[in-house]
């Protein structure tokens, strides 16, 4: 069984080895073209990451992932025995194989059991701890890994080490600081996943002697190290849920026969069972983890700012303190909510007014506009702020000024669809020319002829302005000039002959009114009967 020729791992985060800095680079075009796909942008994301040391087997693990997705769940999601696990490369060997950090080309959409479609990307990333790695890039990996997705498959070796709690220190600190300024657990799932188990006759394989062995090694006592109890707190009040579950080795031929291409037959039947038992507590529909922020679930399309958050922050020499990344999600968070609000207004008002859509009334669009506003301003505030409000007020600020910038670009293009509007200009002038040429004509017969040169001169003065006003209209050049006759008639309609024309349909509607009644009256008024003849 073997994915679509199409799908791939994409390098999304890559580390300049040969720069003394190691700087991180972020291809944001990669992630975008993942991500932002139409029929996966706006769903909500499980994003799955598997993390751990160099040389632990993490793709291998990632393509028995791949397998059960591209499968549906189905019960005989491994399929044949001879195929090859493909997907996510990876091979045998003392060298590491995967550098930064990968995302399958694929997003798989899962339906949940409430009927609701939930995306789900795999993250791959390089292994910690090997020979060109740094600390910071170990731990910036990690970092990544851990805010960006909604469950960190931590994946071990042999057993829970105290030096693999260590690692996790640094988002301890963050957590509580996180946790100090929302109430919220700023993380959601770590699956510890230890493999070569060595003490089966202790803890079974699988969930639940996993979990005994997490629990174990989680456990606060008296005679720890006041540090290490910190630690063991701090990791509990910062994960909505921890579990663990053990594996069992492979086998012999999958560590040591470099020809090894991942035929499933030469895989140990007790490892192809167990992980059989693994992928659907975390990949089935109805034990998917959808990644959230701010109490709520976080879209696919909006992945990509946090990203782009982090990435700044991790462009230095050193980790960044705890507290500047709170402050970097905070911001990631307050962006992400003001790109949703903005996104949804102006879905609305295309469906409104954009495009092609008839002309609108001024004073409907106004009001809509208004209804609008409020639904988006709904949005922006739907999700909790880190920070709180005095945080989130600039960017508040920032989502009511790119709306009224929107809507003044609306108004302007619902304007060009009203057909008198467009025609305002010259038709004022033709007015304007016709009014001047009876007057002209008038004072000819009465000969007032100083009178009737001044209209003819004025006439020609008209026929002048709008021919540059039709030039400067249709050639693009001069438009100063076109906008300034644009307004010229414009005062001279509005204060001139819209008067005129509002009195003319006020009478009228009078006139139309008085004969209504008249009417009415005439039909209801009874014929006298005639008197009838003695």
């Amino acid at each position: 069984m073997s994915t679509e020729s199409e799908d791939r791992p994409v390098q999304i985060v890559k580390i300049d080895d040969e720069s003394e800095t190691h700087n991180f680079i972020l291809d944001e075009d990669a992630l975008n073209e993942i991500l932002n796909r139409d029929e996966i942008r706006d769903k909500p994301i499980c994003i799955i990451s598997v993390a751990g040391a160099f040389r632990k087997g993490k793709s291998f693990l990632l393509n028995f992932m791949l397998r059960y997705l591209e499968a549906g769940g189905s019960e005989d999601w491994m399929g044949p025995v001879e195929g090859h696990l493909n997907g996510f490369h990876w091979r045998g060997g003392m060298e590491r194989d995967t550098t930064g950090i990968l995302m399958w080309s694929k997003i798989f959409l899962v339906k949940t059991p409430s009927g609701r479609e939930v995306a789900v990307g795999l993250v791959d990333t390089q292994g910690s701890f090997d020979k060109n790695s740094t600390v910071r890039d170990c731990a910036t990996i990690f970092a990544l890994s851990l805010m960006t997705s909604s469950v960190l498959v931590y994946n071990l070796f042999n057993n829970i080490q105290e030096d693999d709690l260590q690692h996790l220190h640094y988002f301890t600190e963050y957590g509580r600081l996180a946790l100090e300024d929302s109430g919220q657990v700023p993380f959601q799932k770590l699956q510890y996943l230890v493999r070569d188990w060595q003490y089966p006759y202790e803890e079974p394989y699988g969930k639940d002697g996993g979990d005994n062995v997490l629990r174990k090694q989680l456990k606060v006592e008296e005679k720890q190290h006041p540090e290490l109890q910190a630690l063991r707190k701090g990791l509990t009040s910062c994960f909505s849920d921890m579990s663990n579950f053990l594996l069992p080795h492979p086998g012999r031929h999958v560590a040591t026969n470099p020809n090894f291409k991942g035929n499933l037959d030469q895989i140990d039947e007790e490892f192809i069972e167990h992980i059989k038992d693994f992928m659907p507590s975390l990949l089935s529909a109805k034990n998917l983890v959808v990644k959230a922020m701010g109490g709520k679930e976080v879209k696919a399309k909006e992945i990509v700012q946090y990203y782009k958050s982090y990435m700044e922050i991790f462009k230095g020499n050193t980790m960044p303190e705890p507290k500047s990344m709170l402050e970097v999600t905070i911001e990631a968070n307050n962006l992400v909510s003001l790109a949703s609000a903005k996104e949804l207004y102006m879905a609305s008002m295309e469906s409104l007014c954009g495009g092609e859509k008839p002309y609108l009334n001024e004073q409907v669009l106004d009001l809509e506009h208004q209804r609008i506003v409020e639904s988006a301003m709904t949005e922006f505030d739907s999700r909790k702020k880190l920070g709180g409000e005095e945080f989130s007020q600039k960017y508040r600020d920032q989502l009511m000024s790119e709306i009224d910038e929107s809507y003044t670009n609306y108004k302007a293009h619902n304007d060009s669809k009203n057909i008198f509007k467009a025609a305002n200009t010259p038709i004022t002038l033709f007015v304007m020319w016709s009014v001047l040429y009876i007057f002209g004509q008038v004072s000819s017969l009465l000969m007032l002829y100083p009178l009737a040169n001044l209209a003819n001169l004025l006439m020609w003065g008209l026929t002048f302005l709008g021919a540059t006003w039709a030039y400067a209209k249709y050639s693009g050049e001069f438009s100063q000039v076109g906008v300034q006759i644009e307004e010229l008639t414009g005062k001279v309609w509005d204060n001139c002959f819209q008067p005129i024309l509002n009195k003319a349909v006020e009478q009228g509607s009078e006139i139309a009114v008085r004969q209504a009644v008249t009417r009415l009256n005439s039909v209801s008024t009874p014929y006298p009967e005639t008197k009838k003849k003695r």
